[in-house]
């Protein structure tokens, strides 16, 4: 029997949720302890298969030091009479949000910002769309 798909909006607060946590460099485990929960319970509020209550969502953004709309940013608009969810949001969009709740997009992305010269951003953005290139294989 094939699993229920989560809700897109619960899917995206457990994201953000993820992304802030890891971008204060935060394991699973000790969110959980904050909150009395274990780590697999944040994992699941992570990917969406469990639903963040009202209160809880509140608790987790006082210890991840952000306002409750912060896991709300740039969340997909549902259609409400739609029996299927149809996400507003672009492929590429959904993609690139995807990308930087990795590890590999966190680290990239972390990277990248320490880079103070603007001409140095722009070479390392050069390099990256000609290694990206299917025209020029290397």
């Amino acid at each position: 029997m094939a699993g229920k798909k989560p809700n897109p909006i619960d899917a995206h607060v457990g994201s953000r949720v993820r992304l802030r946590r890891m971008l204060m460099g935060m394991s699973q485990e000790r969110l959980g302890e904050s909150m009395g929960l274990t780590f697999q319970q944040v994992q699941k509020y992570e990917k969406g298969a469990n639903r963040i209550g009202a209160s809880r969502l509140h608790h987790i953004a006082k210890i991840l030091d952000v306002p409750v709309g912060y896991f709300f940013d740039e969340a997909p608009v549902v259609e409400e009479r739609s029996t299927t969810p149809c996400l507003s949001e672009p492929e590429s969009e959904g993609f690139i949000l995807e990308f930087l709740n990795t590890r590999e997009g966190l680290e990239l992305n972390r990277a990248f910002t320490k880079i103070s010269s603007a001409k140095v951003r722009k070479c390392v953005v050069d390099l990256v769309r000609s290694l990206s290139d299917p025209k020029n294989p290397k």
